[in-house]
């Protein structure tokens, strides 16, 4: 029987986890060849993560807590690890505790990779919940990343991975700033489902302005070569343009080179947090039994 790992980051918000969990419960029990099971990380919250019962469709219900609280990124990039070190599986299904990644199609993600169990499949958003300001500077940053990355990177966390990319992904650096642009460096070819992002179980959304540009930065920052490389080809060509074009270039050289730091300063953040050092976060693991 195939088994199937699905990981959770949550911090402090133990209610929607619940009710996530109680709706994937009834979405797999449809699958009678695939067993589950559930890795929730705990990223250091600052509220005591309730007693809950054991899904009656889950395998069973693992909860990692971290010492330090590190982030979204960083807890998928250590579960990620974690299981690949210490865990048999066949698949691993990442997604957010929040009800944004819906869990109904958990169905569609797992019936995709059974047509082809080699690729991996990632869930491409085409449509979102946020207001239209938002959505309007979320398409900004998917035209800032195409531009200087040549990558469109149209999904987020929520997919099923191979064990085999799993084993590609796991030791990657990057994947402490991106999952999704590790991802899309790291695995050729993907497979692909249409996602509907879905709305918050319990209070606002918790993106910001400031947090949806850090993420645009960690997700160009897996390219910075490629970043480096069309920056030098731009700033040549304004040169050259400069006396056609006057301050306006010069104001353009002057934001790219900015931007260029933005994503140095960003891409030194993997090293200093390497992912093979992210073992000295476990503070313990506990099973879910009952």
């Amino acid at each position: 029987m195939k088994k199937i790992i699905i990981l959770i980051p949550v911090y402090n918000d133990w209610e929607s986890l619940n009710k996530l969990l109680i709706e994937i419960n009834e979405t797999i029990k449809f699958f009678n060849d695939i067993s589950f099971e559930c890795m929730i990380i705990n990223d250091a919250s600052t509220i005591q993560p309730p007693e809950f019962n054991k899904p009656t469709n889950f395998d069973s219900v693992e909860l990692l807590n971290m010492r330090e609280n590190k982030g979204h990124a960083r807890c998928n990039a250590f579960g990620i690890r974690y299981i690949f070190q210490n865990k048999k599986f066949d698949n691993l299904i990442l997604m957010d505790g929040d009800g944004e990644d819906r869990p109904q199609e958990i169905k569609i993600l797992v019936d995709k990779i059974k047509e082809n169990p080699n690729f991996s499949v990632v869930a491409k958003r085409i449509k979102r919940s946020e207001g239209l300001f938002f959505q309007s500077l979320y398409q900004l940053h998917k035209l800032i990343t195409f531009i200087f990355t040549g990558q469109n990177v149209n999904f987020g966390n929520y997919s099923i991975l191979t064990r085999n990319d799993v084993e590609k992904l796991h030791s990657k650096a990057s994947l402490w700033s991106s999952f999704s642009g590790s991802v899309k460096k790291n695995l050729k070819p993907l497979n692909e489902i249409n996602s509907i992002r879905g709305l918050r179980y319990f209070g606002p959304s918790q993106m910001s302005i400031l947090k949806l540009i850090i993420h645009s930065l960690s997700i160009i920052a897996v390219f910075k070569y490629n970043v480096f490389l069309r920056s030098t080809i731009m700033l040549i060509a304004l040169a050259y343009l400069n006396s056609y074009l006057g301050n306006f270039a010069t104001f353009f050289q002057v934001l790219i080179v900015i931007f260029n730091l933005l994503i140095f300063a960003t891409s030194l953040r993997e090293k200093k947090e390497d992912l093979l050092n992210s073992q000295n976060n476990l503070e313990n693991v506990k099973k879910v039994t009952h």
